[in-house]
């Protein structure tokens, strides 16, 4: 089975990439809202909607604040990580879009990466490293460029290396 990939003009084997794929994305580890006032975030979220909070999180880098709550239990349990800016005037802009980032669990990470930058998706600036929720990360650009034209059109996606129990249980 051959198809072509929207955009791209480029022709692949549908069995062939699914065979070669190093990695395996394992489900839904995150969700991400943003917003200029975290006290907003948590009464609409925690104190109306129920959610748990169980950390925060603070990062200059980062220029965030915020407040990771959970939803459901064991491999279903999903972060839903509340976030504000420290300088709404600084990058990144947490906050903008109020949707940040998606984060999916992925079963091997630096195969993930490595493979998909061969496909010419394009990562963001700062590589693999330690995540709020203290897992290995790293950001799939919501934009391509000419170096690296496959992108998240228009969405950030966060990669997070799945523990090994998570990643037991799929097997």
């Amino acid at each position: 089975m051959t198809r072509l990939l929207p955009s791209h003009g480029r022709q692949t084997s549908f069995f062939i990439d699914f065979i070669m794929r190093p990695f395996k994305i394992l489900g839904i580890q995150q969700v991400a809202i943003g917003h200029r006032d975290l006290k907003s975030l948590e009464y609409f979220w925690c104190d109306l909607l129920g959610l748990e909070k169980y950390e925060t999180f603070q990062s200059e880098k980062e220029n965030v604040i915020e407040i990771i709550t959970e939803l459901g239990s064991g491999n279903s349990r999903v972060e839903i990580d509340l976030m504000q800016p420290l300088d709404e005037s600084a990058k990144p802009a947490v906050h903008d879009p109020p949707l940040n980032h998606l984060g999916l669990w992925v079963d091997d990470l630096p195969s993930a990466v490595h493979w998909l930058q061969a496909k010419g998706v394009r990562f963001t600036p700062g590589g693999i490293r330690t995540g709020a929720s203290g897992h290995p990360i790293c950001f799939i650009h919501p934009k391509g460029n000419e170096q690296f034209p496959l992108s998240g059109l228009g969405v950030l996606i966060e990669l997070v290396q799945a523990p090994e129990s998570r990643v037991g249980s799929e097997k």
